[in-house]
Formats: structure tokens, sequence, C-alpha cells
């Protein structure tokens, strides 16, 4: 759609900010202390990001905290996929397909620097493929359906390939059982940049938001209803004081519900998913391949990510402990004996550049096939008060938010209506994702991370031109996002730069555990780190790396 030239700036010109939004963790802590809030949301993954940004769009106020770093659980450690959920037509959930496909397209036009178009190929083969080669036209309908329900916005139908084109997008697979290929699109983003620059946006609009805050309690008055929460941060413990609290912990979510309410019946079940990351070079593909795993009912996705490419399977049921969720080497051998079967290479652990392990809180019942279960979202009300919100998944975040927000307005005897379905997240208004796209080099590269607020970054590097050098050799992650990292975006410690403010960890994790001495130093300068304080971030984070390789690797038990 064409539109004519404004005769005023966009409103959407608010979202473009003439300074970096500093973030200071003193200030925050003392605002959380001292001050009182309409809304306390605790749980910074998507969901809780989203939740927040989405009350303090509606003039509440609010404070958001979380006990580890922003998206440090499930939200940095998904698929990666903001899509409508090609598999819920088979299981008949046509509304979820709907609504995941509308809420993609709201990612795109909200965040067009983070959510990236992204083409899916399966591969038709003549016998041990995703599907039976006789159910390739019945695919070819659920396509259609795909395309009706909503994935024509993204401006692309499904295509139907030749043997040649397939291989054009994915040159390694094994022609002699190749006979054509289906194509059709959807979205991908960096999950851990896209909820931090939700929760920065929220800042933004005046939240308030700390990282490593951990709750130890929640609080209630006499009544029994919710008023808060007890803290720990930083060495301190207080009372977070609220007039509404938001669950939203995910996985964790039953703990902090007995919080609340002691004895209340556990409504998450974990599940767990897997990816581990190779050379590109190794596969050379250009889009997101679908092959079979032999020998199980389930599917892999190859998707290229730069230099890279990410494998990765859906959930399985989860029953270990939650605070150590790594890919084991049973994970990660079926994972590259599928990509081996279907292509023609011979990838070994040696050629695994990293890996992730996460876990989806599903709700439902404990019996049955995590595949089978639904992703629908689940949003409850206690006794007390407090809201908790479970189940969905990374697509649907930003209406989830809108949901358990409405929620709280009626615990709160409030109006107000939503406004996110048109808010632009940090960086994304006035972006224009394909003139940066052209102009290559460090541009590109920041503007895929910060969007149109990458003249920030890049202001810090003409400040000091050293700053323009990797932090981790090889690749593009420069020491200037470092000094960004622990200014404007609550960076504490290595880990968090290495793991989620970059994705070094994962395309990079033996590089990532070299640079971490580099990092540490740079956030020392930045943070007012002792050399003892700075050492020992060093070695908790090379010794995270060790403990993730030896269990991929050696099959030594998480």
């Amino acid at each position: 759609m064409i539109t004519m030239p404004a005769r005023r700036p966009s409103r959407k010109a608010a979202a473009t900010r003439a300074r970096p939004l500093a973030l200071d963790r003193a200030s925050a802590l003392r605002r959380l202390a001292d001050e009182s809030f309409d809304l306390l949301v605790v749980g910074g993954g998507v969901t809780g990001a989203y939740t927040a940004l989405d009350a303090v769009s509606r003039g509440l106020r609010v404070a958001l905290v979380e006990k580890d770093d922003f998206a440090s659980g499930t939200s940095s450690k998904s698929s990666k996929m903001v899509h409508g959920g090609l598999r819920y037509i088979e299981q008949g959930n046509l509304g979820l397909v709907r609504h995941s496909l509308l809420e993609r397209q709201r990612f795109r036009k909200n965040a067009p620097h983070l959510v990236h178009r992204l083409p899916f190929l399966f591969p038709l083969l003549k016998r041990d493929g995703v599907f039976d080669p006789r159910l390739a036209k019945a695919f070819e309908g659920l396509l259609w359906t795909y395309d009706l329900l909503g994935g024509w916005r993204i401006g692309r139908l499904h295509q139907r390939l030749t043997v040649n084109e397939v291989l054009a997008h994915a040159p390694t697979l094994r022609a002699e059982q190749l006979t054509g290929g289906l194509l059709y699109f959807d979205s991908r983003a960096d999950d851990a940049r896209l909820t931090l620059t939700i929760v920065r946006t929220a800042a933004a609009l005046g939240a308030t938001v700390l990282n490593g805050t951990k709750v130890e309690n929640v609080t209630t008055d006499a009544s029994g209803r919710v008023t808060g929460a007890r803290v720990a941060a930083d060495g301190e413990e207080f009372d977070v004081r609220a007039a509404a609290v938001v669950n939203a912990t995910g996985v964790w979510s039953d703990a902090l519900d007995a919080m609340a309410e002691p004895g209340r019946d556990p409504q998450v079940r974990p599940a767990k998913g897997v990816h581990i990351v190779v050379p590109w070079s190794k596969l050379r593909i250009d889009c997101t391949v679908t092959v079979p795993i032999p020998g199980r009912a389930r599917r892999a996705t190859c998707t290229r990510w730069g230099d890279a490419v990410v494998l990765g399977t859906t959930d399985e049921d989860y029953r270990g402990s939650l605070e150590d969720v790594l890919c084991t080497k049973e994970e990660m051998d079926f994972l590259l004996e599928g990509a081996n079967t279907a292509f023609d290479v011979r990838l070994t652990p040696d050629d695994v550049l990293g890996s992730i392990a996460g876990l989806r809180p599903l709700v439902g019942g404990k019996e049955g096939a995590t595949l089978d279960m639904s992703r629908d979202h689940r949003i409850t009300v206690g006794r007390g008060g407090m809201v908790t919100v479970t189940g969905g998944k990374l697509t649907t975040s930003r209406h989830m938010g809108e949901l358990v927000v409405d929620e709280v307005m009626k615990v709160l005897g409030r109006k107000g209506r939503s406004r996110t379905v048109n808010l632009p997240l940090l960086g994304g208004a006035g972006y224009d994702a394909e003139a940066v796209a052209a102009s290559g080099g460090i541009a590109a590269h920041l503007g895929e991370r910060y969007g149109t607020e990458a003249r920030f970054v890049h202001d810090l590097i003409a400040e000091d031109a050293s700053l323009a050098e990797p932090v981790v050799p090889g690749m593009p992650y420069t020491r200037a996002e470092v000094v960004y990292a622990a200014r404007c975006e609550l960076a504490r410690s290595v880990d968090d730069v290495l793991s989620r403010r970059t994705r070094a960890r994962l395309f990079g994790r033996d590089a990532s555990a070299e640079a971490a001495q580099a990092v540490g130093e740079l956030l020392g300068a930045e943070l007012g780190l002792t050399p003892q304080q700075i050492d020992a971030q060093v070695a908790e984070y090379r010794a995270a790396v060790a403990h993730e390789k030896s269990v991929l690797l050696e099959g030594v038990s998480a």
C-alpha cells in the first residue's frame, strides 16, 4: 500500500529518541524500595515484558522484576520463530493459527528491525521424508489454508518447487531422493534482543525495570489480598508495594503461586526444546529446511543465521532441574543424525559451535504427548487477586500481555484500553530494513540489532574508534555494544553480555569463553567493578561454558 506524504510528523516519531535511554541500576532500586506501584510484574521473559509495556502504555505505574536476567529463561532459548504454527492446523486449532498470523504481522510492523521474513522449505522425498509422497498434495492444501488464514499478510504465498529450485535454496540436500519441494514464508527474531527491546520500551514510557531481583515472598494484607512482594537485590531486601501483582514467571509460576496461595494445584507442564549450531559452510542453506529425524515422529528445522545454521526440535517432556537445562549428548546426536540423513554431509560433534535448551511452560494435564498439547495460554486470578499467566508462545506475547492487563484492570477497578497494537518498539519507528541491509557492513549489523537506535552505538565509536573492534574474534559484535549494554541495557555480568546482549555463546561457545576477559574489563570500567569481581565473573562464565560443553560432548548428566 502506498501512503501519501504526511503534512505533519507522525505520532510514531515519539518512539524515536533524541538521546539514548540510559537505565541506571541504583535509581531503579531506589524507586522499587521507596515508591508504590499500580502493578508489579514478576518475570522478565517476553510475556512479562509485554505485560509491563501494555500496562504502562495505559497509564499505570508499573514495576517489572526478574530474578536473573531479562530473557534468561525460555525467552532466550526458543526456536526464535515468530510464526503462525503450521502444525496447529493439523491439530485443528485454526483460531490459534489465524490469531498468531495476525500477531506475527503486528510484530513485523512494530519491530521491523528485529522480526524478519524467512522462507521455510519442505523437501519432497521419494521415501523417508517429513511425510509420505502421496500426502504432498494434501499438505499443499494445508499451506493454502495457512495462507488464507493470514499467511498472505507477509507479502508472499507458498510455492511448489522443482528439484533444481530446491537445490538452489539447499544445495547439499541429498538429490537422489528429491522429487521437489514446498516453500512457504514465516518470520524469525533474536528472541533475547526482542524481549530486551520490549522491556526497554516499557522503561521509556515510565516503567521501573530491574534484573537480578528475586522475589522471596508475596506480601498480603490481613484479608489475604496480595499487596506486593518481598524482593532481594544487590545484597538488599525490601518490599515492593503494589496494588496488583502479575505472575509471569513461566515454568517457575507454580512456585510463585504457592507463595500467594499455599496448596494451589500446579498448572505448568515443562516441555524441553533443544537447538545446536553448526557452521553454515557445512550445509549452505539460505532458508529454514524442515527434515525428518530417523525413527522419530518429529521434525527438525535447520535455519540459516549468518555464518551458522541452527538445528532444533520441538518439545518433549522434562522432569529435571529448572535451573540447569542443557542440551545433552543424546539430543545432539539425534539432531546430527537427522541432518546427516537429509544432507550430503558428515557433521560430527566437533562441528557444533554452541547449543541451547529451554523449557516451555505448557498448560494442561501430565498425560499425553507434548506435541499434541495446545499452545494456547491460560490466565487465572487467585483468591488474593494475583494474576497468573502461563502457556502461550513468543508470537502471541503482545496479545497475552493485553489480556493479562485486562484482568489487572478488573482487579484494580479501573478502565483503559490496550495501546500496543500500533505501538512501535524502540528502534522500530521509521526503520527501513531493506535500506539498512543494502548499506552493508557495521551499519547493517547494528541496524538489525538496534534499529534506528543504532546511531547511539555509532556515537560511541565516533568518540572512541577502538570500540569498533570485534569483542569476540571472528564475530561481528563490537566493543561498543558491550559499553552500550552496560550503560543502556542493564547488563551486569559477562554472561549477560555474551549470552543475551550478544549471542556469542550460542554461535561461538569456545570463542566467547576466550573473549570473556575482554568483556569483563569493559564492564568493569563501566560499572566500577574491582579486579577481583571481574576475575570472578570471567571464571564463572568459563565454568558455565565448560559445564555446557561437558554435558553436550561427554554425556555428563545435567
